[in-house]
Formats: structure tokens, sequence, C-alpha cells
């Protein structure tokens, strides 16, 4: 079998067996394809069946030139997922990724933005164009519920639980979790729905899905990163932020306000707590806070 024969059996596998998404799954793929581009430019002909440590350390070497550490990290840990899959499907007896270690990796806090910040972004929206309520909705949802952008573009009219005050969330692997919407959120995707949607001529394999497009399909991640990364250029914004800014936002600010990590845990669908508390290091005043209100020595 070819290198593609092989990748096509691994994603197959990532998407029956593992449940991982399209864009997980895709970037899988990029990993295994950086690999294989390597082989190719450097005329190495060898399956994914009998590649050894060394080459696979020469790849490595080459691409830390031209990575940062990061990226680097992702790669071996797509690589390892790869070769780990073979081994499990009895192609391989070894993984040639064991002994290639992860670059050491500085814990990287996410950016917020202020209140103030999300109003002027909202404020900054042209309401007078087609598509400024839309939009006016998205920043509202994703800052509100702390939606992922793939779960928001992938949020259904049939999610909408409004009576009850919840939407219905399909996150990574395809696990659901109820969030939370607040009443000016749902005022604000009610008049979009009702006064621009209705209007639009929908695809009818969208017409379940909530956000479109003016031509009725449904919109891309890359739609959402640009409309959010305009209003913040619109504002003179000096913070590189993208949807997931908005996430981590929603996050902090439950944090600085009061919430506990388990409930934050259950709202953003983060499977480990773990990764929940990056947001206690965000805002350290809100700490020290918590300490000199409730400790028994805070005089």
């Amino acid at each position: 079998m070819s290198w593609n024969s092989y990748i096509k059996s691994f994603q197959s596998y990532l998407k029956i067996e593992r449940g991982l998404s399209k864009n997980t799954i895709a970037n899988y793929t990029l990993d295994i394809e950086k690999l294989t581009f390597f082989l190719e430019t450097n005329a190495i002909a060898v399956s994914p069946i009998l590649i050894t440590e060394e080459i696979v350390q020469q790849f490595i070497y080459a691409v830390s030139k031209e990575i940062n550490a990061r990226s680097q990290a992702r790669i071996i840990s797509g690589l390892k997922s790869f070769f780990n899959y073979l081994i499990f499907e009895d192609y391989r007896i070894d993984n040639p990724m064991e002994l290639i270690e992860s670059p050491r990796l500085s814990r990287k806090l996410p950016d917020t933005l202020s209140v103030k910040d999300i109003d002027d972004l909202i404020k900054a929206i042209d309401l007078s164009r087609p598509d400024g309520e839309r939009n006016r909705a998205i920043i509202e949802t994703l800052y509100s519920c702390g939606l992922r952008v793939s779960e928001l573009v992938n949020l259904k009219i049939s999610d909408l639980f409004f009576e009850e005050g919840f939407i219905k969330i399909t996150g990574k692997g395809n696990k659901q979790r109820f969030v939370p919407i607040a009443p000016l959120t749902q005022k604000f995707i009610t008049i979009y729905k009702t006064g621009i949607r209705n209007h639009l001529q929908i695809n009818k394999k969208f017409e379940d899905t909530l956000f479109l497009n003016r031509r009725g399909n449904q919109l891309t991640r890359a739609m959402i990163f640009t409309i959010i990364k305009n209003l913040a250029t619109s504002i003179n914004l000096q913070k590189n932020i993208s949807p997931h800014t908005l996430r981590h936002s929603f996050a902090t600010h439950l944090l600085e306000n009061g919430a506990d990590l388990r409930s934050i845990q259950l709202m953003l669908g983060h499977e480990s707590i773990t990764t929940t508390e990056i947001y206690v290091h965000l805002d350290r005043s809100h700490l020290k806070k918590t300490i000199y209100a409730f400790h028994p020595r805070k005089m």
C-alpha cells in the first residue's frame, strides 16, 4: 500500500473509532503530508511500514528550522499517533517516533478582551448592512456562550431552547452539552433569524443551520475569523484577536465574577479541568481578592 492508502485508513479510524472532527482529522493529515513531502523532496523511497527512526529524525530536524516549537510539538504528536495506529493494526511492530521528544513549551496564556473591548466591537458593526444583524448575533453568541468557532458555524435552529434558556452544543468528538444563553443574546439571535435569515434563499442542505452567508450557505470558520479581524481593525484594537479570544474572555470574566472552575469547565466543554485551570493564571488580582475575602488568616 502507498502512503495515501495508509493515510486514508488512518483518517477512517480517527473519524469512526475516535469520533474526531473534520478539522482535527485535517490537522493530523497535514502532519503526515509534511513528512511525505520531505521524503519526495529528498528522493527517499520508503513506505510507512519500513521508515526508520533515523529518517524521521532527519525530517524533524529539517522542519525545526522552519517552524516554531509549538508547531513542531504538534507534528511530533500527530506522527506518533499515526505510527501507533499502524502498530494497532499490526502493520508495524515499533514506533519510529518513540524516542523523539517534543520541545519544551512554555504555557501560553490566552489573550482576553475587556467588557469595554467587546462592547466596542459590537458597536462597530454596521447594522444598516444586511449582514450587520447576523454579525452582532455571532459576536454576542461567541462571547455570551463561550463557543468554539466550529461549534458556532454548526449551530442549528433545532439546538435553540430559548424557553428553557439553553442552547445545545455539539463539541469535540461529537460530545453534546447544554449552555445557558442570556436573554440579550436570545434577542439578537431572534432579530437576525426573523428579520434577516427568513428573507434568504436558503440551500436545502442548510435549512436548519442558524448562521448563513448571503447565498444561504453555511458560514466557514475563515469567515468568522475575517468578521472579527475586520471589526478589531475598525476600532483600532491593538490586540491580535480571533474567535477563540471571545471564548477565553467568556471564561475569564466568569472567573473574575466568582464562578467556580467546575461550572466553567462544563460550559466550555473541556474534558479535563486542567485545561480550564489555565484561566486561574489569567487574573491573579482576582485570586488575591478571594484570599483576602475568605481566608481566616486574611488580617
